[in-house]
């Protein structure tokens, strides 16, 4: 392998741009540019030239031609940009790709196999602009999985100049990415190139016996900054590359460039971790997976849980019996906030002043300071609160009854082994289509069917200040949409016996009926 023999391609800003949505600040876009300019790379792949989509992607999610004109005005590398195939057709180029001439130099296709015939057409359209056209071939684990596959790649000969395997899992083993590419030589007249993802931690082995396997390019991003669990680290490939193939590098460059990457890392952690390495096992979507990851309600376990029920291809490790039709005069809903234990007694004077009532814990945080009380008590289980519930209530006290979401549940199901015999699952939420997910979705469906006269809410107390963690954000937008949805239900808003910052919640004082 000799490092002059082949190029890297860094995108960063492009496979990156799942975690910032495609924001990047103009600060780091300088920076990288820059730096990008002393180091041996030879493309940046800068974003996704898109059309309008419905989710919010940023700046390069679309790359506008003021961007790009400012990026060519300032790298002296060649530029890429990236279609998605699945949503571009050939009628969309005169906008997405007429105005780079002159700015950009390669069209990159993401491609999935099962479309390679229609993608051969978009690439026909984009060649007669006068870019190189590269394929981004996905899922490079499932190859085999495609009738024909291999046979089929002459159609692109001659009209795409390179051929990038794409391990979109990061599952591929290193004497399959040999045996691939000897089947593509086969086949291809084409370059060859190698884009891995790094969910097995087989980015770096797998690129360089891609290298020794004779590609024409490997990609590479900042600090593995990727979709998922991240890409091959540009750094590690660089300081293997000097070691070992004396490629110059200017040390002093790459460290600008990782300091300008590292507070996004410290924001946002990717990397690879037992999810992200199951999904890569098995070949599971790395979007899903991200999701869950990011999602503040889905513990570690439960999302290892839902890993293993796909990779078993079952609906759910667990069903149980549904919910029976219960009803009670009063039902009160508990949820996380501080409010019910600083109003502990006053809480406990009014339950024990209602005639016919039921709790519904939406978390169980708080659920141990009412296990003494003698009244119906329901536990809801969602993402995390199964551990929760075990934390807080001894076996021994528990009395109550477990609550889960309408079967199949995304993540699979998790109950103590105290409750497996006293747990129950909705048949249905049909107040809301938001947040299936949400533990409040699951309370106030429940307290919904259960109660005949009164509906009750504490421990809704909000978040002050005007400066609000991103977990803090989400959990806000969810229950404001929650009590919109049960409004337009119902008719009236939800009552709130505690202080709530909530304007979607009505508020009284419990101590009014005291």
């Amino acid at each position: 392998m000799q490092a002059n023999n082949f190029e890297i391609l860094d995108c960063t800003l492009r496979d990156g741009g799942y975690y910032t949505d495609w924001d990047f600040s103009s600060d780091v876009i300088d920076t990288y540019i820059h730096t990008m300019n002393e180091l041996p790379i030879s493309t940046l792949e800068v974003g996704y030239r898109n059309t309008p989509q419905k989710e919010y992607l940023g700046k390069f999610g679309y790359c506008p031609l003021s961007v790009l004109t400012h990026i060519r005005k300032e790298s002296n590398k060649k530029l890429a940009v990236m279609l998605n195939e699945k949503s571009t057709k050939p009628e969309d180029l005169e906008v997405l790709i007429k105005p780079l001439v002159g700015i950009i130099d390669i069209i990159r296709i993401a491609v999935d196999p099962k479309n390679m015939l229609r993608a051969v057409e978009l690439a026909k359209r984009v060649k007669e602009y006068g870019f190189n056209v590269a394929f981004n071939v996905m899922y490079m684990s499932k190859w085999d999985e495609y009738a024909g596959l291999y046979e089929d790649l002459t159609v692109l000969n001659g009209c795409v100049d390179i051929f990038n395997m794409v391990d979109s899992f990061g599952s591929v083993a290193p004497n399959e990415v040999k045996s691939i590419i000897s089947k593509l030589r086969r086949v291809l007249t084409c370059k060859i190139g190698f884009h891995g993802h790094n969910n097995l931690q087989l980015g770096l082995i797998n690129t360089l016996v891609a290298l020794e396997s004779g590609v024409d390019s490997v990609d590479a991003t900042v600090l593995g900054m990727g979709r998922g669990a991240g890409n091959l680290n540009i750094e590690l490939l660089l300081t293997y590359l000097n070691k070992h193939h004396n490629l110059a590098v200017k040390f002093n460059e790459l460290g600008d460039c990782i300091q300008a990457f590292y507070p996004l890392w410290e924001q946002y952690h990717w990397g690879t971790q037992l999810p992200y390495m199951i999904s890569g096992a098995y070949s599971i979507p790395q979007k899903e997976v991200m999701e869950w990851v990011n999602n503040r309600a889905y513990s570690f376990e439960s999302i290892v849980r839902g890993l293993q029920n796909k990779a078993e291809q079952v609906a759910d490790n667990a069903k149980y019996p549904l919910l029976e039709d219960i009803k009670y005069k009063n039902v009160i809903i508990i949820g996380g906030g501080n409010t019910p234990v600083e109003h502990l007694d006053g809480l406990k004077s009014f339950i024990q002043s209602l005639d016919n009532v039921a709790l519904i814990f939406v978390t169980a945080r708080h659920a141990g300071r009412f296990v003494e009380m003698d009244v119906p008590q329901y536990y809801c289980l969602v993402g995390k609160e199964a551990k929760r519930l075990k934390q807080n209530v001894k076996p021994e006290d528990y009395r109550g009854v477990c609550i889960l979401p309408p079967y199949p549940r995304k993540l699979g199901t998790d109950v103590p082994d105290f409750a497996k015999n006293s747990t129950f699952e909705m048949s249905k939420i049909s107040f809301t289509d938001q947040y299936p997910d949400s533990c409040t979705t699951l309370a106030i469906q429940c307290a919904m069917n259960m109660s005949t006269e009164h509906l009750y809410v504490v421990g809704y107390d909000g978040y002050p200040g005007s400066i609000l963690s991103e977990k803090e954000v989400a959990l806000t937008n969810e229950n404001m949409a929650l009590f919109g949805d049960y409004e337009r239900y119902c008719g009236k808003k939800l009552l709130s016996l505690t202080p709530s910052l909530y304007p979607e919640l009505e508020i009284e004082s419990l101590y009014k009926y005291l």
